[in-house]
């Protein structure tokens, strides 16, 4: 194997554990809808996570 390849594999992987990681923080602080950036605060009865950053203007 050529270093690149090492280097390269190496970003990878690291990018996975990243993104691993900032999933499992996240479900463990409650939030419904990981990329939704008012996930936390959703009551969760809009249905799907598509409509959840749209939980209070479709409530009011």
């Amino acid at each position: 194997m050529q270093p690149v390849d090492i280097i390269a594999i190496a970003v990878i992987l690291l990018v996975i554990g990243a993104a691993t990681f900032y999933i499992i923080k996240a479900k463990k602080s409650g939030k419904r809808c990981i990329g939704c950036p008012d996930s936390s605060s959703c009551s969760g009865s809009c249905g799907s996570c598509g409509s959840c950053c749209n939980c209070e203007k479709k409530d009011s």
